[in-house]
């Protein structure tokens, strides 16, 4: 093993086209999948910034935004449960946004309790953001929706569903895949709606329970006993739900996987090529080694120690390019969710690829004799 790091440090500038090779596949590779991961998780916004361990909704809800109206009195179906320590009403619903400056565009209403601290309150929001929510028709919008909506303009009137609002504030990072998020108190959303949304309707009931576990064990029985007219979600499996919705319907995650793959494959053909040169540049050396009783098997081995280092380093300069684009993606709005599966990931694919390119070069080994050194 130290004798094939030796031999590629000795010869590193033959080897330099596999080693940035696996680099280039090993950062393709974990891009392609951080971006995916950061693209699809705007889906999820409205779950992942609350604090409700379980989503209660209309039957087979399969993304937050698809939710349908269920009568309030299902509330008596979790209220009184057994770890259940609040519960409280939430609306989300499509609505019509009439620009201040012309022309009008989707945005989803997002309503819950204006009391700080409520499950249903959005976590980025401060104290002061959601106390202006009780105004009458206040709203909140991230800051990149601004412009979009016209609501940049102090002297338009802006409205919702032919309604009249007023911006309060913004807020930063919950960037939408389609119709902007727009923030509102359950009343905003309610007068904003009107015959939309029946007055004993809501769209989600959000629990706050009091481990993870017990909301586990409540989602398990809800479905159980009313699993045939609601639904019921701990957070994390709504929040994936709605995330693997938005990946199968666009179709983005096959067209992601598929630059991924060919970047594989580019990569894979590159240090094929480049072990398989090295090998047969040192075919007069393993020729010695073998007249001199060495195995064939210890010179194979050697070679793919070499495919095995050649990996090794390519993805240890793999990691920092990587944190560099994200670094760059975040700088004009992209986010590149690099977590540690990721990476891990695609340091595994990128290593068996190297491996297999090593295998491809043991086919000059098999032709090497001992009778060459007399040509």
């Amino acid at each position: 093993m130290s004798y094939a790091l030796q031999t590629l440090w000795h010869e590193r500038s033959r080897y330099a086209s596999g080693v940035l090779a696996v680099t280039f596949s090993a950062v393709l590779i974990a891009l392609q999948c951080g971006l995916l991961l950061g693209l699809f998780k705007i889906t999820s916004i409205p779950i992942d910034n609350t604090t409700a361990d379980i989503w209660i909704g209309s039957t087979a809800v399969q993304s937050v935004d698809m939710g349908k109206p269920i009568p309030r009195s299902y509330i008596t179906r979790v209220e009184g449960r057994e770890g259940v320590v609040s519960l409280e009403e939430y609306i989300a619903s499509f609505a019509n946004f009439t620009r201040s400056t012309g022309g009008t565009d989707l945005c989803f209403l997002l309503g819950s309790k204006t009391d700080y601290g409520s499950a249903g309150a959005a976590g980025l929001l401060t104290r002061e953001q959601i106390n202006a929510l009780t105004l009458p028709d206040s709203i909140i919008v991230d800051e990149s929706d601004v412009e979009r909506l016209g609501l940049n303009n102090p002297e338009g009137k802006s409205k919702i569903n032919g309604k009249e609002v007023k911006l309060v504030g913004t807020v930063k990072g919950v960037k939408s895949l389609a119709a902007p998020w727009v923030f509102c108190s359950l009343y905003t959303a309610r007068h904003l709606l009107g015959f939309l949304l029946p007055p004993d309707n809501v769209t989600y009931f959000l629990v706050r329970c009091d481990s993870p576990e017990r909301a586990k064990q409540i989602v398990a029985d809800l479905k159980a006993e009313y699993g045939s007219d609601m639904g019921a979600y701990t957070a994390e499996e709504f929040s994936l739900r709605s995330r693997l919705y938005w990946l199968t319907r666009t179709k983005a995650g096959i067209a992601i996987g598929y630059a991924a793959l060919l970047g594989l494959i580019v990569g894979a053909v590159i240090t094929a090529q480049t072990l398989y040169s090295a090998t047969i540049a040192n075919a007069k050396e393993f020729a010695i080694l073998l007249a001199l009783g060495i195995p064939r098997w210890r010179i194979a081995a050697m070679v793919i120690a070499q495919s095995f280092w050649v990996g090794v380093i390519g993805i240890a300069l793999a990691y920092p390019a990587c944190q560099g684009f994200r670094y760059l993606a975040l700088k004009f709005g992209a986010d590149v969710d690099l977590r540690w599966e990721v990476l891990a990931g695609a340091a595994v694919v990128t290593m068996l690829m190297a491996l297999v390119a090593g295998l491809f070069a043991l086919r000059s080994v098999r032709q090497i004799e001992p009778m060459t050194l007399l040509r």
